[in-house]
């Protein structure tokens, strides 16, 4: 899969911005603050429709303008495809081809991505809400049936919170809603638990040899953490836990007037040798885990979907030695689209430099070399 071109129309600084990629590495090289971050964020809405920054989505617009468009030529399998996103203040349409597009399911998975930015570490350090988005994310880029479970089990679960807090406000006994509510938040979640389990341990099956080729440390994983308990992801036992965890939890869950148990809840860490990078890894180790994270989608996409997705690099290396830059970008190989940000060329390897696109950023302008 590869991003042949992409138009860029009042987005941020561009007021029009045409690029045509190569189709194995690109490199984008400019100073701070001259929007090349921006051409990879735009790739990244094109493929999920919204942003990996926090902020509204008018702040894409550029001041006095009154929309933004964001158009992408996409290749996959010797398919060419049109994409389209236009924001206005109030309003997102996406399109295929030209046509209209209602569900955001019939979409997603038309530009598969993977990104690395300098606040990734964020994915170790941070709140599990950040990790829990993740997942949703990356998995909602290979499986349909997931985005579908995820965003139904989400319409559920605020009817379900709502109507714990009518119970509890108005002393009402009566749980055969709640119970129906509940029932079908389970069905929903058992979809997820599964999804996210599977997706997990492919990672697994990838990111130990990565860690090690790139630092010679063994023995990192990912620990799914479920706040249920579950250890055995099939159906039946899936659904008898939770269900007993509503049960017993009923009057702590209308007392607190929300859901407290549920995928909704969910958590992961890394771990290397039974220790934490949370608590116990450098802000070194943790940078490299989690590229070694990223770089392992790549596998789990490939085998999912049969084509490879396109890698996004957001000025990654300046703080990373010479012999662990080497490594990471020997993953970065000719059979995989990879666009790359940077202030210096000499932050990347030569070799690399020498078969790439080279673009230049400098006063909203860029030029290809």
């Amino acid at each position: 899969m590869i991003v042949n071109k992409i138009t860029l129309i009042n987005f941020r600084n561009y007021d029009k911005l045409d690029i045509t990629f190569g189709k194995n590495t690109n490199i984008i090289v400019g100073n701070n603050a001259q929007g090349k971050t921006n051409i990879l964020e735009s790739i990244y809405i094109l493929a999920l429709t919204k942003s990996y920054k926090q902020g509204l989505e008018e702040n894409f617009i550029q001041f006095n303008k009154q929309f933004t468009k964001i158009k992408g030529v996409i290749k996959d399998k010797n398919i060419i495809k049109n994409l389209e996103i236009l924001i206005s203040e109030n309003n997102k349409k996406i399109k295929i081809n030209k046509t209209d597009i209602r569900k955001l399911s019939d979409y997603i998975s038309n530009l598969n991505i993977i990104i690395f930015t300098p606040n990734d570490l964020e994915i170790i350090k941070g709140s599990p809400s950040i990790r829990r988005n993740l997942l949703n994310i990356q998995i909602s880029q290979i499986s349909k049936i997931y985005l579908q479970a995820y965003n139904e089990y989400n319409k559920i679960l605020k009817i379900r919170n709502e109507y714990l807090k009518i119970l509890y406000i108005n002393n009402l006994a009566d749980f055969a809603y709640l119970n129906i509510l509940t029932e079908k938040l389970i069905d929903k979640a058992v979809i997820i638990y599964k999804e996210r389990k599977k997706y997990i341990d492919q990672i697994n099956m990838s990111i130990s040899s990565i860690y090690e080729n790139i630092t010679g440390i063994k023995d990192i994983k990912l620990i799914y953490e479920n706040n249920v308990g579950i250890e055995i992801f099939e159906d039946n036992e899936i659904k008898k836990i939770l269900l007993q965890k509503f049960q017993q939890n009923r009057q702590k869950e209308l007392t607190q007037g929300i859901t407290l148990y549920g995928p909704h809840r969910d958590d992961f860490s890394f771990f290397v040798d039974d220790k934490d990078l949370k608590l116990f890894g450098s802000q070194g180790q943790q940078k490299i885990a989690v590229l070694s994270y990223k770089l392992s989608e790549i596998d789990v996409f490939e085998k999912k979907l049969q084509t490879k997705p396109v890698l996004l690099l957001d000025d990654i290396f300046s703080e990373i030695d010479i012999k662990k830059r080497n490594k990471i970008l020997a993953y970065i190989n000719k059979d995989i689209q990879s666009i790359i940000t940077t202030t210096d060329l000499k932050n990347i390897n030569k070799r690399m430099i020498e078969n790439a696109v080279i673009f230049e950023i400098k006063n909203n302008q860029i030029e290809r070399k």
